[in-house]
This record gives structure tokens, sequence and C-alpha cells, in this order.
């Protein structure tokens, strides 16, 4: 694919990764503002549960049903998991102060360009990158759902760590692996496919975010 019609790919899928990520923030400042909605979502742990439940089953449905779609459709479905997803991050406007949120969003920011970047221009093929981080994910998944048990925070220290370069490992990897999609493709398949890429880089910027406020993050008195 010349570079041109691969540049109008990436500026599709950032396009819509951005629009995700700003319907998800506007959506958390408004029930961290409005304490009915709050305390409608966060006080009662089974509508909380449905929601996580809700966006894990959205993204296996936007990636399973993709090619059976239309461009208009998939892209809803992305709009409409980022706004699901709105609405539990607005726990972290309650749990931590908005300098610290604000501060961590940029370092987020600067980190996943790099990332970006990187994976876009580097002449190294970074495809046997894939299976190591997919396999690295399940096991931080494993040890975050351990330590929910076993309550410690020298071990959720180094998981947030772990979080924060494996996510940026991803970061690259996805964008190598999407010039890589987009150079063998035909154009006309791939309008549906950016919906599918925005969504993955939409989550490796998100988990990058929230393993670094693990870290960075100044919690409200």
């Amino acid at each position: 694919m010349p570079n041109l019609l691969i540049s109008k790919f990436f500026q599709k899928i950032y396009f819509l990764m951005f629009l995700g990520l700003a319907l998800s923030g506007i959506i958390a400042l408004i029930v961290a503002n409005t304490p009915a909605l709050y305390k409608l979502i966060f006080s009662n742990m089974l509508i909380f549960w449905a929601l996580i439940i809700l966006e894990l089953a959205l993204v296996v449905a936007i990636s399973g049903i993709i090619k059976n779609i239309s461009s208009k459709t998939a892209t809803a479905l992305f709009l409409f998991y980022s706004a699901i997803n709105g609405l539990t991050l607005a726990v972290i406007f309650l749990v931590y102060t908005s300098s610290s949120i604000a501060l961590t969003f940029f370092i987020a920011s600067s980190m996943f360009a790099i990332m970006a970047l990187f994976g876009f221009f580097t002449d190294k093929d970074l495809s046997s990158l894939g299976p190591i981080l997919f396999m690295a994910l399940i096991g931080i998944l494993i040890a975050l759902v351990i330590n929910i048990f076993l309550k410690s925070s020298q071990f959720d220290f180094i998981l947030s760590i772990l979080g924060v370069i494996l996510f940026a490992g991803l970061t690259a990897y996805d964008n190598f692996k999407f010039k890589k999609i987009a150079s063998q493709s035909n154009p006309r398949t791939l309008s549906k496919y950016a919906t599918i890429a925005a969504l993955q880089l939409y989550l490796d910027f998100i988990n990058m975010f929230l393993f670094l406020l693990r870290l960075l993050g100044q919690r409200k008195n």
C-alpha cells in the first residue's frame, strides 16, 4: 500500500482512538461530579461488576463480528464501549487528586507517543514479540487476581512497573503490526479494521495510564 494510504489508515485509527479517550474522559468526569451517579455505580457492586462484564463482552464481540458489520456499526460499538469504560474510570477521580491524574496522563501520553513512533518507524521485525507480550499479559492478569487476596503493597508495586513496561511494549508492537497489515492489505478492506486497531491502541494507552497512576498517583486524604 502506498505511504499516503498507510498515513490515512493511521489517521483514522488515531482519530477513533482519541475520540474514544475523549468520550471516556468526559463521562468519567461527569460521573465523578454527580454524586447520584457515582453512588449508583460504586455503592452497588452488582451494577459495577455488570459494567465490567459488559466491557469485556463488548471487546470480544467487536473483535468477533467486525468482518460481518458495517464500518459505522463497528465505530458505534467502539464508542459505546468507550462510554461504558468512562463510567467505571470515574473511580480514579474519587481516589486520586486531579493534579496527579493530569501529570500521569501527560507522562502516559508522552510514553505512548514515543513507543508508537518507534513501532511505526523501526526497521526491526517486532513480530516475534507478539507471543511473548501475550503470555506476559496473561501472567500479569493472573498475578493481579492473586494479589487481590494477598494484598501485598510490594507485589502491587512490582506488578505496576511490569504493567507499564508491558503496555509500552504492546504499543510499539501494535503500531508495527498495523503498519505491516496495512502494507499487505487491500485498501477497501481496511476501513473496519481501523476500528479494531483503535480499540487495541485505546486499551494499550488506558492500561499504561492506569498502571502509571498506581505508581505515581497521589491519593486524596
